[in-house]
């Protein structure tokens, strides 16, 4: 589910404010849209800085704009007599809370379809802030009444999302010593009271199993799920052992570097990012070009056939990455497709060797590229193969069988698992296989359930798939189940209930293997709960929730975001969970890291709450496609740019990093 940033109250007229970033470039074409998110408040005119075209830096579009003098994060008063955040007259407040009943404005267009796949549509209620005092609707199902089941809770005040039942005696209950008439309790009243109490357990004990237990839905595989419950939290360490990202002294950020978007004619795939210890590599339009991780200074900048289609999510452990890019048009085409597989040198800037695969007396078109161990993996709608990461050279190359199967992509990493489609258009059906990858033969597969759509591989070692099955999903497009799958068997160990209308996950429809606001590890999975009201006046919070991939059970993790703060999952550092927090309307995001075992939460980095930089990062945020963590650093890239004016990206990447 795209994430609206928290929202404040609406007083007046709004202003433009003054940008920190100073200049910006000719606003980039951008793509209708499945990444424009809701209209941002009025920008500055282009006479007063943010928004404004910056010149071309020396070198070309590209090269990293430095801060201005003074830094940024300091806030900006709003003129007199004008509140601050508010939006101009007939501006769509983006971030902002709307009136009772009325409908967001602004919400993101469905994005275009791929090949084969019918369009997502948008979550319904988007952007809708709860209306304090008012029941709340309860975001796993059902409506939730004031005061029913929750002792001591006040009219209007939303219910507990909590996984864990309430302990002990009801809140405000005075439990004193003694008997008699001193002020003791009677015997009859205490027996009126521990029913009460025992009442509201089993109520709260349902009201968190249907919470997380994904309505119990039927094993739509025909396989067993596994029994018993989970185990999670019971461990005061994670299962997968301690992480590397530690919190800095000063965990205050500040802008490193922002790189402006290229001016183009055309919509423009710049897809894939990789950031290592001595560079933060971008595509960028007909190349890629590393920068000092710290303060953006252009390293390297290599020259490419056309524009990059894909990256693979990997790095070597020497610094090397995959990516799928344009080559040169073929005959009777006006745009040239992306045909090419190369692999980079990312210290050096180098492109080691460009490959293709022949299909005909054309090349294959292809639209994703992975690594597993030495092998490079990449596919499109037609099919794919594998090539040695030492040179390119061709070592397997499936083509569709007669059953009509062949892979539609590749997900790396621990293992290189294919999604194999099969039949026609109107009766398809899909193979999860995990593959030599010397030979791409299978070593195990595992078929996924009838009517299964969207495929996608969540993570290869523990192996993790999702699918919206039997158009069960509440959007029809987006994942409804996901499947713990035994790789070396193909046997299904668990399937969970995910239904989009519980959790936000978002899977690239392009790209098999690049699903966002999801991680596995400690032997779980770990997901984001829809966001709901929460305590404050103003503002929208959820938590992260786990299942046992075992059994497919929820565990007792239950890590909250805070108030006005919504979190998702970016990545696993070992056992501990990095995760970004989309910020309310007065604040920067955050990453923090939160213990697989303890469950604590430690922030590693926050951003300034300058409404300049805070618009420039929810615009780059919306489903958290190229934002990457690294040694303390927060990178955000752009995908996808083109001419129109109205975009609401005005960088091709950004970076935040310590303060101090």
């Amino acid at each position: 589910m795209t994430q609206p940033p928290n929202q404040p109250p609406q007083n007046g007229e709004g202003a433009p404010q003054p940008s920190p970033f100073g200049k910006s470039p000719e606003p980039g074409h951008r793509p209708a849209p499945q990444d424009t998110p809701p209209q941002s408040p009025p920008s500055p005119t282009v006479a007063e800085g943010f928004g404004a075209p910056t010149p071309p830096p020396a070198g070309g579009f590209g090269a990293p704009v430095p801060p201005p003098a003074g830094g940024f994060g300091a806030p900006t008063p709003p003129p007199p007599g004008q509140q601050p955040g508010q939006p101009g007259p007939g501006q769509p407040a983006y971030g902002y809370p709307q009136p009772p009943g009325q409908p967001p404005q602004g919400a993101p267009a469905p994005p275009p379809a791929a090949p084969g796949r019918p369009p997502q549509a948008p979550p319904a209620g988007y952007g809708y802030p709860g209306q304090p005092g008012q029941p709340q609707p309860n975001p796993y199902g059902g409506q939730q009444q004031p005061g029913y089941g929750y002792p001591g809770q006040q009219p209007g005040q939303p219910a507990s999302y909590s996984m864990h039942p309430p302990q002990g005696p009801a809140p405000g209950t005075v439990v004193q010593g003694g008997s008699g008439n001193g002020g003791g309790l009677s015997n009859q009243l205490k027996i009126i009271i521990a029913a009460v109490v025992a009442v509201v357990l089993i109520v709260a004990a349902g009201v968190v199993y249907k919470a997380t237990s994904g309505d119990e839905p039927e094993d739509v595989a025909g396989n067993s799920t596994g029994g018993g419950g989970a185990k999670g939290g019971d461990s005061p360490k994670a299962p997968d052992g301690a992480g590397k990202e530690q919190a800095p002294p000063v965990t205050t950020a500040k802008v490193g570097f922002q790189v402006p978007l290229p001016v183009v004619k055309e919509i423009t795939t710049v897809r894939g990012s990789w950031a290592t210890d001595t560079v933060y590599a971008k595509s960028a339009v007909d190349s890629v070009i590393g920068y000092d991780p710290v303060n953006g200074t252009e390293k390297w900048k290599l020259p490419l056939d056309g524009s990059p289609c894909g990256g693979s999510l990997q790095v070597t452990p020497d610094n090397k990455a995959a990516i799928v890019f344009q080559g040169k048009k073929q005959p009777g085409e006006k745009i040239a497709s992306c045909t090419e597989v190369g692999l980079i040198d990312l210290n050096a800037g180098k492109l080691l060797w460009q490959k293709s695969f022949p299909e005909g007396d054309r090349k294959e078109r292809l639209e994703m590229v992975t690594i597993s161990g030495d092998t490079v993996a990449a596919a499109g709608v037609s099919g794919g193969g594998g090539l040695a990461l030492a040179d390119g050279a061709v070592r397997w190359a499936p083509k569709a069988s007669a059953d009509q199967c062949n892979d539609v992509g590749y997900a790396g990493g621990a293992n290189l698992i294919a999604v194999r489609q099969c039949g026609n258009f109107d009766d398809q059906s899909y193979l999860i296989q995990n593959l030599n990858t010397a030979t791409g033969a299978p070593i195990s597969t595992f078929k996924m359930p009838a009517a299964s759509k969207y495929v996608s591989v969540v993570s290869t070692k523990p192996l993790v798939v999702g699918a919206n099955v039997g158009e069960s999903g509440e959007y029809k497009t987006r994942m409804s189940h996901l499947f713990s799958i035994d790789e070396k068997t193909g046997k299904q160990r668990a399937q969970i209930g995910v239904d989009s209308s519980k959790f936000t996950i978002e899977c690239d429809l392009d790209d098999v293997g690049n699903c966002t606001k999801i991680a596995v590890g400690n032997g779980r999975v770990y997901l984001s709960t829809v966001e709901h009201k929460g305590q404050a006046e103003t503002g929208r919070t959820n938590e992260i929730v786990s299942f046992d991939l075992a059994t497919g059970k929820p565990t007792t993790d239950n890590f909250a975001s805070g108030e006005r703060y919504t979190m998702v999952p970016l990545r696993m550092d070992g056992g501990n969970l990095l995760v970004y927090k989309f910020p309310p309307y007065d604040k920067g995001g955050q990453v923090a890291s939160i213990d697989g075992g303890s469950g604590k939460q430690t922030v590693l980095l926050d951003n300034p709450a300058d409404r300049a930089v805070r618009d420039a990062e929810q615009s780059m945020t919306i489903k958290l496609e190229e934002v990457k963590f690294h040694k303390g650093r927060l990178y955000m890239g752009t995908q996808l740019i083109s001419a129109d004016p109205s975009s609401s990206r005005k960088f091709l990447a950004l970076a935040f990093v310590p303060a101090k």
